[in-house]
């Protein structure tokens, strides 16, 4: 009894199977032609990404975009239009909640990593905003958290800068995209400004025609523009002021020149003219008001050291006579 019992859930069992097999054969049959459309689909969209990749490639080479941005986007596309192909071959085998399901979990996959990897993130997108507004280039000198340099390296996440001292700075391209920084080769034009002593015995009206004078011939000084010289402080020893040129600003050079040669030619134009550029001195003025002029005061200090000298003296016949008059005795 047992026996056919068994047999006879065995044969249950296998044609539960069979009708099963038989089930998914017919709806695979039935579904052939929908297959077939769907394979044909996803090939034209295959083809059609690339033909859209090929084209947007003869685009944007003629542009001044890096390869890193070119390439995102190409990829970017491509990826597009391959996805939308994926799409529309599912809805071509009725596989319409299979859609809905890629996409939510596509939706939760990406708002995870956008918290993990936040910061990534943050530079990466920065990155492409900077690639396309161009805040910056490469060869140009800007000047960012205490780091002043030549920008030499723009990746899509980080911004390298080399300093004038030959050290590499890499800056997350968040920071270059939302702090202040300053870029000194977008504007062409620059003043330098030099700080100049002069002392208080000399013209000032001298002073400042030689200065001009002097400064008329630094290189790149541009011509429309005035030399200005605005006197500023009486210091300890000196009467300071400082002297304004306009120069040409072509490269990272220009501005360590341009002041390098006013230091000289205002150096060499004062000598020439007796002009003095005092070093730190201090002046003791003893005629001020309630006190003595300095012949007073060595006269004092003398008579002072003159009397310390005699009542020493007197002091010493006083015991020398003391001695003489106990000897005596």
């Amino acid at each position: 009894m047992d026996k056919f019992l068994n047999n006879v859930g065995v044969s249950e069992t296998l044609k539960l199977l069979n009708d099963k097999l038989i089930s998914w054969f017919e709806s695979a049959v039935t579904a052939i032609p929908n297959i077939v459309m769907a394979v044909f689909v996803m090939g034209i969209f295959i083809i059609i990404a690339k033909v859209v990749r090929s084209l947007l490639f003869k685009g944007l080479k003629r542009t001044r975009y890096n390869k890193a941005v070119i390439n995102l986007l190409l990829t970017f596309t491509y990826i597009t239009v391959i996805l939308f192909g994926c799409f529309i071959s599912l809805e071509i085998l009725n596989l319409e909640k299979t859609v809905t399901s890629i996409l939510a979990g596509a939706g939760v996959i990406g708002l995870a990593l956008g918290f993990a990897f936040q910061e990534i993130a943050s530079n990466f997108v920065s990155g492409v905003f900077i690639a396309f507004r161009k805040p910056y280039q490469l060869g140009d000198i800007v000047e960012i958290n205490d780091y002043q340099g030549e920008i030499t390296k723009i990746q899509m996440r980080t911004t390298s800068l080399t300093t004038f001292d030959g050290l590499e700075v890499i800056i997350p391209n968040k920071t270059m995209f939302t702090e202040t920084f300053i870029n000194y080769t977008t504007t062409p034009k620059r003043r330098v400004d030099l700080e100049v002593g002069v002392s208080y015995g000399d013209d000032l009206d001298k002073v400042e025609k030689i200065a001009k004078e002097a400064l008329e011939s630094v290189d790149n000084r541009i011509k429309d523009k005035d030399i200005e010289i605005y006197y500023s402080t009486f210091d300890s020893s000196s009467i300071n002021f400082t002297a304004r040129v306009w120069i040409h600003y072509p490269g990272n050079q220009s501005f360590l020149v341009a002041r390098h040669e006013m230091v000289k030619k205002i150096k060499k134009a004062f000598d020439q003219n007796n002009i003095t550029i005092p070093f730190p001195i201090r002046t003791m003025d003893f005629g001020i008001k309630g006190g003595l002029t300095l012949d007073k005061t060595l006269e004092k200090m003398s008579f002072v050291d003159t009397s310390s000298k005699n009542g020493h003296a007197n002091g010493e016949d006083l015991e020398n006579n003391e001695d003489s008059q106990a000897n005596t005795q």
